[in-house]
């Protein structure tokens, strides 16, 4: 029997707007009670047409749909929907009847502006590959991008609206509910359509797909001032493609990736952990003596060692040291503070770091096997973030003595100092890839000063070839997310840091 249901009890009813009388040129509307929703019909380009039923003895939806993909700058799928506005989130089991049919076919939870088949959106979507991500187009007939899950084939998934900003929870089978680290932000304006969407990956094909136990709820907007919750991500440099490696509460900082490409060292509560890149937990390193350290660290271009920053006691100052790649004995390099480690010469002589001497802060060096520093910047105000290009040809490093922070480059004596970027933005922490093609760094808005934490940032890439400069990705972030260098070993990926609020 298929019947209009009555609403969930979590939903009030001045929480939803009928929307009885839809009319878009870019989808067949239907209009017609579907249980929670109002309306369904295809979005976009789609060969074979869909439908959604509900079946009120066990309050489920099947939905058919067809479609090529949800992806690139347009859509194309079926999707039932009711029309909202507010901040909700939207919770549902979602599973594939048929067995055969693209393995990316697609089951979501979507928040979208339109049915405009480029519509800004956010949605959840579980794949029939078992993969689930938190995809996003920030933009009218903007890219799509996603962040993938570390947990594949949930139970159950749910999607987040708070203000702006959108998150992905997941359950593992035999878990619970839980944030998955997945946070982005995609503006809407005024209402718009909430449902649930699929599509075939097939524009020939349909595939059908079954959203059981699905709750509506609107979240009251809260004036307590909300946790962080923090993720190790990385990001792909050819697709833009996000992933997360691990979530917690703790706070972290500043990723490192192996020189074999097998783990990651990061900074949480002043100490230093190595995570495995697949399958793992975080193990502490030992660090000797140096017990109290900053987000400055890195491996050494042959991977035996390891640089780090760490604060003195007798003066709450950082120097930097090193130690055994694996932990141990530290070795106090620089005996002046503070002194903040960023750079290695690839040959392994040299170390590069940012200190203050005399009020002002620039980059200095040293040799690796100890001795004097010497100074490689002069100009007033702050000179930072120093990092060798592979060839050892170039130190790149960030300073404000333009105006804005910008990128800069040197030879590795100091001379033939010259500004890379020049834009309309405060630019952080540049680090060239292993292969010299590319460098990252972190971009601030121009109005904010310093690199303060929990800021909308972006990760972007300049092609040094011809200079052109690129948005990696978004994110919410800055002081920690990504300091030190982070690219894998092979270019192909950059680890870093994002966080996201967490509403009591």
């Amino acid at each position: 029997m298929k019947s209009r249901n009555k609403f969930f009890a979590a939903i009030p009813a001045s929480t939803l707007t009928f929307a009885l009388a839809v009319f878009c040129a870019a989808a067949e509307v239907r209009e017609g009670i579907v249980g929670i929703f109002t309306s369904q019909g295809d979005v976009g380009d789609t060969a074979k047409s869909g439908n959604a039923e509900y079946e009120s003895g066990t309050g489920e939806y099947t939905v058919t749909g067809g479609g090529e993909n949800i992806w690139n700058t347009n859509d194309s799928f079926h999707f039932v929907w009711e029309k909202m506005s507010g901040d909700l989130s939207l919770t549902a089991n979602a599973r594939f009847l048929d067995t055969e049919g693209n393995p990316h076919r697609k089951a979501c939870l979507f928040i979208r502006q339109s049915l405009a088949p480029g519509s800004a959106y956010a949605d959840v979507a579980v794949h029939a590959s078992g993969l689930t991500s938190l995809q996003y187009r920030d933009s009218e007939n903007g890219d799509t991008h996603e962040i993938r899950s570390e947990v594949s084939a949930p139970t159950r998934v749910r999607i987040e609206k708070r203000g702006d900003y959108f998150s992905i929870w997941v359950t593992a089978p035999g878990g619970e509910l839980k944030l998955d680290g997945g946070y982005l932000k995609v503006p809407l304006q005024g209402d718009f359509y909430v449902g649930l969407g699929v599509s075939a990956h097939d524009h020939q094909a349909i595939t059908k797909a079954v959203f059981s136990n699905v709750e509506v709820k609107q979240l009251l907007v809260s004036t307590a001032t909300p946790g962080l919750e923090n993720t190790l991500e990385t990001v792909n440099i050819a697709s833009t493609d996000r992933s997360v490696v691990y979530h917690t509460s703790d706070h972290i900082e500043a990723p490192n990736w192996s020189r074999d490409g097998a783990y990651f060292i990061f900074n949480s509560g002043g100490k230093l952990y190595k995570l495995p890149v697949t399958n793992g937990t975080p193990e502490r390193v030992d660090t000797g003596v140096a017990t109290n350290c900053n987000n400055d660290h890195g491996f050494s271009p042959d991977g035996t060692q390891l640089a780090i920053s760490s604060h003195l006691e007798s003066d709450k100052q950082s120097r930097v040291f090193l130690l055994p790649s694996g932990g141990g004995a530290a070795r106090q390099m620089t005996p002046l503070g503070p002194s903040y480690w960023h750079g290695w010469s690839p040959d392994g002589k040299t170390l590069a770091y940012c200190a203050e001497r005399n009020g002002n802060f620039d980059i200095y060096s040293m040799p690796a096997a100890g001795g004097d520093e010497t100074r490689l910047t002069t100009a007033p105000g702050l000179d930072d973030g120093p990092d060798y290009s592979p060839d050892g040809n170039y130190i790149y490093f960030n300073s404000e003595r333009t105006g804005l922070m910008e990128i800069w480059r040197m030879k590795p004596d100091g001379s033939d100092q010259a500004q890379v970027t020049a834009d309309a933005n405060n630019n952080w922490f540049a680090h060239p890839s292993p292969d010299g093609k590319r460098i990252v760094f972190l971009t601030y808005e121009k109005d904010v000063k310093g690199h303060p934490a929990n800021q909308d940032v972006l990760l972007r890439l300049m092609d040094l070839a011809t200079g052109k400069i690129s948005v990696l990705a978004k994110l919410f972030g800055g002081q920690g997310t990504m300091n030190v260098p982070s690219w894998s070993p092979d270019s192909s990926q950059v680890a870093f840091v994002s966080y996201q609020r967490i509403y009591p």
